[in-house]
């Protein structure tokens, strides 16, 4: 048993709280990794608000880390101590009948028991002051050590830093993939996206590198427009500056509306805005972001009749095992950008700070 530090949420609501805690050794095909580096995610923000109907506490939060494998449990063949690797909250079991899909990367192996913040085998690897501590997607990356399944890691580049490679974890990879595999975005097509936070900004350096002549960002926070423009974003616009609805100002600025729209922020509304500013007979507009429980989304379905598509996407439609070890060789040889995501780097103690710059825009 190892004996380190971990952000505990004891209840929602409230800030994490830094405590020690006891990590079990791995179990049969699992894995103990002492995590270097972590990111914060609207996603965990959203499971300690209490918003999230999964939610189960008291649990170690965070699910965009990287690191390097401590040990190995018996079964494991595809890590071994001191390998550098990111862990996955969607894994890859290769086995189920959405691994052997093409289509999708939603794995569902271990979902049951992820959705319930335990281990396959339906117990926890973490303790505090006596107390069972929930893991959180597989992955609990606000501590020093965490224990995740084998089919939850990839290993990557031993030469990457992780300080910057541990966000495809998740927002990097989620918003990029949502334009390359979801959208399938082309050479020459109108994009519009909804949200300028990491995922927004993921998403639009996806619809450059597939080559959109337009790229137009949508949020709110105009402190956030330089930063998409660096990122490929020919305009950004502010809902708050018209009399009409954003859609409608969309269809007017695109001779019809967008071929591709996506909603990076979790809102409803929004969700039905970036639908209706898609192009007639042939917009595509890609859900990212993630509603609050029970919310419902709503359009005409006349909408639908003539020729506009409604997606989702998961991780970027990214199979994990396979892909990330990619995006990282191609962040390596500068095909995609991280750095210029990070805004900041706080030490571990200091990670309820982290937080308030996330839910301030900063």
């Amino acid at each position: 048993v190892i004996k380190c530090k971990a952000a505990v949420a004891w209840e929602a609501g409230k800030p994490l709280s830094l405590e020690e805690v006891e990590v079990a050794p791995p179990k049969a095909h699992e894995v103990r990794i002492k995590i270097v580096a972590t990111a914060v995610c609207h996603t965990d923000a959203y499971t300690l608000s209490g918003a999230d109907p999964e939610g189960c506490f008291p649990v170690i939060l965070g699910h965009e880390g990287a690191g390097i494998v401590e040990s190995i449990g018996e079964g494991v063949t595809k890590v071994k101590p001191g390998d550098t690797v990111i862990p996955l909250y969607i894994p890859q079991c290769g086995e189920c009948k959405f691994c052997k899909n093409p289509k999708t990367n939603l794995c569902q192996k271990i979902r049951i028991t992820q959705g319930k913040g335990l281990m396959p085998d339906g117990t926890s690897r973490f303790t505090c002051k006596g107390k069972q501590i929930y893991h959180f997607m597989g992955t609990s990356t606000f501590s020093e050590y965490t224990v995740v399944a084998d089919i939850s890691v990839a290993k990557i580049d031993a030469a990457a830093p992780l300080d910057k490679v541990c966000l495809l974890g998740c927002g990097i990879s989620t918003g990029y993939g949502a334009a390359i595999n979801t959208a399938k975005v082309e050479p020459g097509s109108t994009c519009a996206v909804f949200g300028l936070g990491g995922v927004g900004l993921a998403v639009i350096m996806g619809c450059k590198t597939a080559g959109a002549s337009r790229i137009i960002g949508i949020d709110l926070n105009k402190d956030k427009y330089t930063k998409a423009k660096e990122f490929g974003a020919t305009e950004c616009i502010s809902p708050q500056d018209f009399k009409k609805p954003i859609q409608e100002v969309l269809v007017e600025m695109t001779d019809g509306g967008v071929d591709y729209s996506f909603e990076c922020i979790g809102n409803v509304g929004v969700m039905r805005s970036a639908l209706e500013a898609c192009h007639k007979g042939w917009g595509v507009s890609v859900i990212v972001g993630v509603a609050a429980a029970g919310q419902e989304i709503s359009t005409r379905p006349f909408q639908l009749v003539t020729g506009r598509t409604w997606k989702g996407t998961a991780f970027g439609g990214w199979k994990s095992v396979d892909s990330v070890p990619k995006l990282v060789t191609d962040y390596m040889s500068k095909k995609i950008k991280i750095d210029e995501f990070v805004t900041h780097t706080l030490p571990f103690d200091k990670i309820n700070e982290a937080f308030e710059l996330m839910h301030t825009g900063k």
